[in-house]
């Protein structure tokens, strides 16, 4: 519908704000004053806690404030647009998308159902979202451990030097000072801090300690290689495990900073943080798109694979999303903004996979708890070791001490720690890579251990966009007519099948009237008024629980429709009670579906199920193409979670693959939640554990293999560590391993589990 044709009264975005609030279960009222910059809600408690209700308020105000900020039609009457998408953007309050209606007097107004009895009120204040202060140039800590270490080696060498050509005492000394200070700087900051704030030891202070005593019995020299070799090692992690978070800020690199924008003066070259929403930019052949948007003139195709991992460019006409950093392979289009620059689908991306790496593992943890309690007995030891010989046994002090500096090196769980972190961060940067991401270590290890995967059919296991198969009226009623008529309630719908019904009366050419009284009864239909009398359009359940019996006819039609597994809607006019007919829908199968369930049996999946809420029918006919264990049919929200429940009590570990936007109560109750076609939809990013980027079903077996490979290698690692430290400590105690070698044999074993924990940024499935 043109907004040329439609007065709109003086509706602020901010306005919208609070009527789509308005919609939000235990959201009683708001009051927004733009003027004085303030959004009250009032709320039921019972509903809503109070940090929810906090966080819905703060959210709503930044929302409003950005709106007419940047809104280049602000103050003019062409504002539905831009009301619709305001109610997107919203959909994360919601358990379902808010409706945006314009309404017959000209009023914007989006609502969803409320309940309503006690009263609390949060508020916030609308300001601008804070403006990054601009960064001062300044070296990294890698870059410090880098020239720390250089020193280190300098003056440890210096020192030796000095001592060989008889240089005065002083020089080596000096020499040797520096060299310690270099090498043990960020282990005793670090290790200091720590002991002062959480009153706990690490590896870094039992280094250092472990130094300093080798200088008190007369060894300098093997205390300076050990800070040393210990910094080098620290160096050489850093350097390594920032690796794995450069591969994905490089693709922040990737978006172009400036972008050719469509002005008054006509096409000007801007930078891309000044796009404003609305906005229309030109991409070229061989160019980057610089922002989010919607292709409003032109067709091209788009490599999309630094968004979604797909290989193979993607056609893309006017409506079609584009994303920021994807590179425009043939034509040139013209892009209407739709997010800006910090809120692109890109930036998100780069924000949670730097959400993911600080998320630690459930491994990590149990690690890093079990180094501070090993770091104490560590310590506990080498007290021992330095006072029992020399008073039982009436051993030298500084071979006694001596050792107990060796014990302090060798025993430390340094390899051990570090082998589970640059493992998983490894596996979630090339996840990212690929358009797989993992919202954190924990949910990488919960993916490994998935015994099943539980599928939604629409638009998970088939494409989602089901077409209007036959249409198949009463015999006093015409085609067309049974079509139109079920059309005009459908469009008031944002169900698939709603969408299928409508297109096909469009291509028809038909005129779709209005309707009046709409209402969605969830898992069976609509309802409404449609030519001043009423209309019902829904499935079998809908005529059940209203004991409305099929005619014999009709039921056999139904029957032999839903055998070949099409989806049937039956029209009818309660009022006169006159059948209008049926009309069968299908959505058609992915082509990969069938390999994917193959290779998820190969990865040692043992049970592969579908969920739908179509008929048994049409569900059997499905599973059987597919391959599935096992399909459950005709299935409401609250069923879905029913099964899940079983299947996690029956078989072990389970994943929920949806579209992240409906079936959200399972999602959120499975093992895993993974959300499919991610990219561009904020609901599938917020919600889901595991998100594929790309409508592309292959990724979801790649996802399991990384995460299994993820698995193997950190049992790799920690059993390699757990080796090298009995051997050390049995070579320190029985074979006299020297302070140097038992150096160079714990901080070896720290380097190798990071190389090995980072083979899996080549992983290719």
């Amino acid at each position: 519908m043109s907004t040329d044709h439609i007065k709109i009264p003086e509706v602020r975005c901010t306005d919208i704000v609070g009527d789509t609030l308005i919609g939000y279960d235990g959201v009683l009222e708001t009051r927004l004053d733009y003027e004085h910059a303030r959004l009250q809600i009032t709320y039921d408690p019972r509903l809503l806690e109070d940090a929810q209700a906090q966080e819905i308020a703060q959210e709503a105000a930044h929302r409003a404030w950005a709106r007419v900020q940047h809104c280049p039609l602000a103050g003019t009457t062409t504002c539905n647009d831009c009301a619709a998408r305001l109610a997107q953007d919203l959909t994360q309050f919601f358990g379902q998308p808010p409706k945006v209606v314009l309404q017959e007097n000209g009023t914007l107004v989006a609502r969803l159902p409320r309940r309503a009895t006690l009263t609390a009120v949060a508020e916030a204040e609308i300001t601008p979202p804070p403006q990054p202060a601009p960064a001062r140039r300044r070296w990294s800590k890698l870059t410090w451990e880098t020239l720390l270490t250089i020193t280190t080696l300098v003056a440890l060498l210096g020192a030796v030097a000095a001592g060989h050509l008889a240089a005065p005492p002083w020089v080596s000394t000096a020499l040797f000072v520096l060299a310690y200070a270099a090498g043990g700087y960020f282990g005793f900051v670090e290790g200091i801090e720590l002991l002062l704030t959480e009153r706990e030891i690490d590896v870094d202070l039992l280094m250092v300690v472990a130094a300093l005593g080798a200088a008190l019995v007369g060894q300098p020299a093997d205390g300076a290689v050990l800070l040393f070799l210990f910094s080098l090692s620290n160096t050489l992690q850093s350097y390594a495990l920032g690796r794995t978070r450069r591969a994905i800020e490089s693709l922040m690199d990737l978006r172009p900073p400036t972008a050719t924008v469509k002005t008054e003066k006509g096409w000007e070259t801007l930078p891309v943080e000044k796009l404003r929403l609305g906005d229309i930019v030109m991409v070229r052949p061989g160019e980057r798109f610089p922002i989010d948007g919607e292709v409003v003139a032109g067709t091209t195709e788009v490599d999309q694979s630094p968004i979604t991992g797909e290989s193979v460019p993607v056609l893309k006409e006017p409506g079609d999303k584009v994303f920021a950093a994807t590179v425009n392979t043939t034509g040139t289009v013209e892009v209407r903004v739709t997010h800006l620059a910090q809120e692109s689908t890109l930036a998100k991306i780069v924000q949670m996979v730097e959400e993911a790496q600080e998320a630690k593992a459930k491994t990590q943890r149990a690690l890093e708890d079990f180094e501070r309690r090993y770091a104490k007995f560590v310590l506990g030891g080498a007290v021992l070791l330095t006072a029992v010989p020399p008073l039982v046994f009436h051993e030298p002090f500084d071979i006694a001490f001596y050792r107990a500096m060796t014990w302090l090196v060798v025993a430390s769980p340094c390899a051990l720690v570090i082998s589970t972190p640059a493992t998983i961060l490894s596996a979630i940067a090339n996840g990212a890579r690929k358009g797989v991401l993992f919202k954190g270590g924990a949910h990488l290890e919960r993916t490994a251990t998935l015994e099943v995967v539980a599928f939604d059919k629409t638009g998970t296991l088939t494409v989602g966009e089901p077409q209007v198969q036959g249409v198949h009226p009463t015999e006093d009623v015409d085609e067309d007519e049974l079509l139109r008529l079920v059309a005009a309630l459908e469009s008031r719908s944002e169900h698939p099948i709603a969408r299928a019904l409508v297109h096909a009366a469009q291509q028809r050419g038909l005129e779709i009237p209005p309707s009046a009284d709409f209402r969605a009864v969830v898992g069976q239909g609509v309802q409404g008024t449609v030519a001043g009398e009423p209309l019902w359009v829904g499935n079998v359940r809908m005529f059940h629980e209203r004991e409305v019996p099929l005619p014999a006819s009709l039921a056999e039609q139904l029957t032999a429709l839903e055998a070949q597994g099409q989806t049937v809607v039956i029209a009818y006019r309660p009022e006169t009670r006159r059948w209008l007919g049926l009309i069968a829908v299908a959505d058609s199968l992915r082509p990969e579906a069938a390999d994917v369930v193959k290779k998820l049996h190969d990865l040692g999946v043992k049970h592969v199920v579908m969920l739908t809420g179509d008929n048994e029918q049409v569900a059997a006919a499905i599973a059987a193409k597919v391959g599935v264990d096992e399909f459950y049919a005709e299935l409401l929200p609250k069923d879905k979670v029913r099964v899940l429940e079983r299947l996690q009590k029956q078989y072990g570990p389970t994943a929920m693959v949806g579209d992240g936007v409906n079936d959200a109560p399972a999602l959120a109750l499975a093992d895993v939640g993974i959300a499919m076609g991610g990219a561009g939809t904020d609901v599938a990013l917020e919600t889901a554990d595991v998100v594929l980027m790309a409508d592309n079903l292959h990724h979801l077996p790649y996802a399991i293999g990384l995460a299994r490979k993820a698995r193997r290698v950190v049992w790799q690692n920690l059993t390699f560590a757990m080796g090298v430290i009995v051997l050390l400590v049995a070579s320190a105690f029985g074979a006299g391993l020297t302070l140097p070698w038992g150096v160079v044999g714990h901080e070896g074993s720290t380097v190798l589990v990071v190389l090995n924990g980072l083979r899996l940024l080549g992983y290719r499935g």
